[in-house]
């Protein structure tokens, strides 16, 4: 079932509200679920419990894990800005004027969407165990939700080209190899806004930096303010950021 229309114009604020969540975990205090140390730790020690590497080298292991799937949620997130554009991409409501085939949407429909899961789950490394169980499949049924909702609407709007788009692009891991045969309908003189798209998904771009040259310290904490910073940034320069009127195709 698709997310609502409440739910896309809130989308930022549900997502917020569910990473929130998951770092603060109350059921750890107020009904004693859980307990209050880092993924990261949790899953470093595990691993040299377990034998597979020692624990000196788990830890650092684990985090750099984290930092690579952070690189691989900015580039996304970046990529697909910079193409869909950021009045498309921090619009209200769903957009769907035009079909967009190039860049990353060339091989896959929902790069934001996945970039933005690689975002969370580097991120659940700083969560506790349980906040990250919490937050990480609630954030994949939203996002699941929020796709299943943008393909009907833009099906409802764009019609067979967009239906075949469907049928030759994968919803979400990228084919490396295409199938499109032409590509869709967009304005002439579209090019990717890559300034815009690194200015306007600093959070992103925090949350990598924060796991590759923060974690170094095992400093949960300095690892954790580092991405408030990146966020606070990122909100007060899309409350800047002049929201002009462009043709785009699908809305994320």
């Amino acid at each position: 079932m698709g997310a609502t229309k409440i739910e896309f114009r809130m989308r930022m604020l549900i997502m917020t509200a569910i990473t929130v969540l998951g770092f603060w975990a109350p059921w750890i205090e107020f009904w004693g679920i859980g307990r209050r140390e880092t993924l990261w730790a949790w899953l470093a020690f595990g691993l040299g419990r377990a034998g597979a590497v020692p624990i000196a080298v788990a830890a650092p292991l684990v985090l750099l894990a984290g930092a690579l799937m952070a690189a691989v949620g900015a580039v996304l997130r970046v990529w697909g800005a910079a193409w869909l554009g950021y009045a498309t991409v921090h619009h209200k409501q769903m957009q769907g004027s035009a079909m967009l085939t190039d860049g990353p949407y060339r091989s896959m429909r929902n790069p934001l969407y996945l970039g933005g899961w690689c975002m969370m789950a580097a991120m659940s490394l700083l969560m506790p165990p349980t906040g990250a169980l919490f937050a990480i499949p609630l954030l994949t049924l939203f996002y699941l939700r929020l796709i299943l909702g943008e393909e009907k609407f833009l099906a409802g709007q764009l019609g067979e080209p967009y239906r075949e788009y469907l049928r030759a692009v994968p919803r979400i891991f990228p084919r490396l190899r295409t199938l499109l045969t032409q590509i869709g309908d967009r304005p002439a003189d579209r090019k990717p806004q890559w300034l815009h798209a690194l200015i306007t998904e600093i959070n992103p771009i925090g949350v990598f930096v924060a796991l590759a040259f923060f974690s170094w310290s095992y400093n949960n904490w300095l690892m954790i303010r580092a991405i408030i910073v990146s966020f606070g940034i990122s909100i007060v320069v899309r409350a800047l950021t002049p929201v002009a009127k462009e043709e785009a195709g699908t809305a994320e």
